[in-house]
């Protein structure tokens, strides 16, 4: 019997520059298509976009598409919370609910990212719990090289399947 708790995990990494700079990349569409997605659209509750720059807001809705993946492939949900300088909290599909918080600590903002509310059927502990952590560990080290040194490790073409960093 295992006393893992599968419904949640954490991934934190330290980040060398200004907590603001990383909320940024988290919380606008022209942010998070920097390090993280190929096309994030945002919508307000009233169904107005969210221009690009412009940081998002709970209650706004999403609809995001990775590098690698073709148009179907979409993740929608709804931020419950985003406080505008280190707290987002969405609804990450049947995935869960995620929250990422920056703190400071020793001199580096850590970037801490909680997925819980994970479903654990034997699917959603492969899919969710073990596939999104491994996911996540690579955007948050791709969040960390944007930031500190300018490369983004993203394999942007669709040809190349089943690699690490798609």
């Amino acid at each position: 019997m295992s006393s893992r708790d599968w419904s949640k995990f954490v991934v934190r990494v330290p980040v060398y520059t200004d907590a603001q700079k990383i909320y940024d990349l988290w919380a606008t569409r022209s942010g998070l298509e920097k390090w993280f997605l190929r096309k994030a659209e945002f919508t307000k509750p009233d169904g107005a976009v969210v221009k690009p720059q412009d940081y998002i807001q709970t209650g706004d809705k999403y609809e995001w598409r990775w590098h690698g993946w073709s148009d179907d492939v979409v993740e929608r949900g709804t931020f419950l919370d985003a406080n505008g300088k280190d707290f987002l909290k969405f609804v990450f599909g049947k995935a869960g609910i995620v929250s990422v918080q920056i703190k400071i600590e020793e001199g580096a903002a850590i970037v801490e990212l909680t997925q819980e509310e994970i479903p654990v059927d034997e699917e959603s502990k492969f899919s969710f719990h073990v596939g999104c952590s491994t996911g996540w560990t690579f955007y948050l080290a791709n969040l960390k090289s944007v930031l500190e040194g300018g490369l983004d490790l993203r394999n942007k073409n669709i040809k190349l399947q089943k690699v690490l960093n798609s």
